[in-house]
């Protein structure tokens, strides 16, 4: 069990790792080893999520996510396949651990009086300037 908040756990049988070989630098323990991660988790599927994480993790994730529902997560970072799993792992909490938090609610504020009055104020020297652009007898 993967403890990501204090009230969300996930079962490590719902994630699928895949070794794959990683492109960059190494010479020719990258032609050799498959030491990148390709972590998935079927996010649609999981029984571990509850239903409102579950939707911000989709919005979230966004092109990580294919049609079936799948979070789809490369780890390329280390030379080595547990630096690359540990990796892939702690993004899928941060990812989760971000969907978790809620978002806070926006409430509409009114101007206050001071800034109505500062408004009203600029307004009305900016109505000056221009009055005084116009030809002697036309501003009346």
């Amino acid at each position: 069990m993967i403890f990501i908040t204090e009230d969300i756990g996930i079962n490590e049988d719902e994630i699928c790792e895949e070794f794959i070989r990683s492109s960059g630098p190494g010479g020719q323990n990258v032609n050799k080893v498959a030491t990148a991660v390709q972590l998935r988790f079927n996010i649609l599927k999981s029984v571990s999520l509850p239903d409102d994480v579950r939707q911000r993790l989709i919005s979230l994730a966004g092109k990580q996510i294919t049609q079936d529902g799948v979070l789809i997560i490369h780890a390329r970072r280390f030379r080595t396949q547990d630096g690359n799993r540990q990796d892939a792992l702690n993004r899928l909490i941060h990812l989760i651990q971000r969907a978790a938090e809620r978002p806070k609610i926006r409430r509409k504020t009114k101007p206050t009086l001071g800034s109505k009055m500062r408004r009203l104020k600029d307004k009305h020297q900016r109505a000056e300037i221009k009055q005084q652009r116009l030809p002697v007898g036309l501003g009346e």
